[in-house]
């Protein structure tokens, strides 16, 4: 573990991985999913009109939306998840970390917390490009899931112009999930 920890340092500042460029312009019918799916009824994300009436050109994307624009999709997921299991890694950064981190037996993952300032509101037709950079990682600790460490993932969204919409914080914790600690708290005799 001491000697994976040294190596950290050589991970910090590095670019994750390849700019993620969207495989779609931003649309009002993934708008519209997204505002459903999260009964999200404000009316300048759908009404043109409404949008207008605001100064707007146009019905605008809901800020939290997007890094959905640069998802990947499910195949790509599969892709890296199969590269995992034969144990390979992909030329860049943040895959060569997460190879080091799986060999190690650091295979669990959850986000721990997401920080978002926003610059620029986007509109149908407008692209986007997620640029990625392992921003810190944190030394070994243990954790109520398990002992792992924690990355911060720097991720800055521009637009078609390379006008900066999104300045973005994704912290996860990479763990082994065989070292959980018992946080349960003792039972408590109740006296009626």
């Amino acid at each position: 573990m001491q000697s994976l920890q040294t190596q950290f340092p050589n991970f910090i500042g590095a670019e994750a991985e390849p700019p993620r460029v969207a495989r779609y312009a931003v649309n009002e019918a993934m708008i519209r999913n997204w505002v459903e799916a999260h009964d999200d009824r404000n009316s300048i994300y759908v009404d043109a009109d409404a949008a207008r009436s605001t100064g707007r050109r146009d019905v605008v994307c809901p800020p939290a939306m997007i890094s959905t624009w640069v998802m990947a999709g499910y195949r790509r997921y599969r892709q890296v998840q199969q590269l995992r299991a034969d144990g390979a890694s992909e030329d860049f950064a943040y895959s060569r970390l997460l190879g080091l981190l799986d060999e190690a037996g650091y295979t669990s993952v959850v986000a721990t917390n997401v920080e978002q300032e926003y610059f620029a509101e986007l509109s149908p037709g407008d692209h986007v490009t997620a640029y990625f950079t392992i921003e810190a990682i944190s030394p070994f600790k243990q954790t109520a899931l398990g002992h792992g460490c924690f990355i911060t993932l720097f991720k800055k969204y521009v637009d078609q112009d390379g006008k900066t919409l999104v300045e973005e914080r994704f912290r996860l914790l990479r763990f082994k999930p065989d070292t959980q600690t018992d946080t349960k708290p003792e039972a408590q005799e109740v006296i009626a």
